[in-house]
């Protein structure tokens, strides 16, 4: 059986869920939110693998004041394993912040360095994950992937993209397609 729904012509504001026989050093069991997929191929976010550092370290190398203990200790994650020196905050709320792209209803993607001073100050968006680097994928390439079962898609939403606690969002997004990601053979094929 392919598990793969053909309904969607692209993959974004779509959550990738990598199945369990996908031993890539970076992508095993990742989940990715797409936020892009045109002609020229697909960018997304992983969105389950915190890095060693924290808001308040980035905000220290980058010279930014933060006396908010709840946003400081929160992870940075690591976004992919595409220009992971650079950094990308997916949030709800448009804002007046440069680089800022809509993906999705009331969901944007900056890349800018404002919109971390405006988090640190209390006065960003009150909804956010902040990652290094992304995921990326040429054209046609990821549809050969979910065809060959390497990966399962569900629609995003807020709860898993910012609610669910980060180890949990692999497992919870394959529950929404009613799927126990853990009971899945870690064998690749087709029936």
């Amino acid at each position: 059986m392919e598990i793969f729904s053909q309904k969607h012509t692209t993959f974004q504001n779509q959550l990738l869920i990598a199945m369990p026989h996908l031993f890539d050093s970076y992508f095993s069991m990742s989940t990715v939110y797409i936020c892009e997929h045109d002609e020229k191929g697909v960018m997304g976010l992983v969105i389950n693998k915190p890095s060693s550092l924290t808001l308040g370290e980035l905000f220290k190398q980058l010279e930014i004041t933060c006396d908010l203990p709840d946003v400081s200790e929160q992870a940075v994650l690591e976004g992919g394993p595409v220009e992971t020196d650079s950094g990308f905050v997916l949030h709800k709320s448009a804002g007046e912040w440069q680089n800022s792209k809509k993906v999705a209803e009331d969901l944007y993607l900056t890349g800018s360095e404002d919109i971390l001073e405006a988090i640190a100050k209390g006065v960003g968006p009150s909804t956010y994950l902040v990652t290094f680097g992304y995921a990326g994928w040429d054209s046609g390439q990821l549809e050969g992937e979910v065809s060959s079962n390497s990966w399962l898609n569900v629609d995003a939403n807020n709860e898993l993209l910012f609610m669910q606690p980060y180890y949990a969002r692999w497992q919870e997004a394959a529950k929404q397609l009613g799927v126990d990601i853990n009971l899945l053979s870690s064998e690749a094929g087709h029936a």
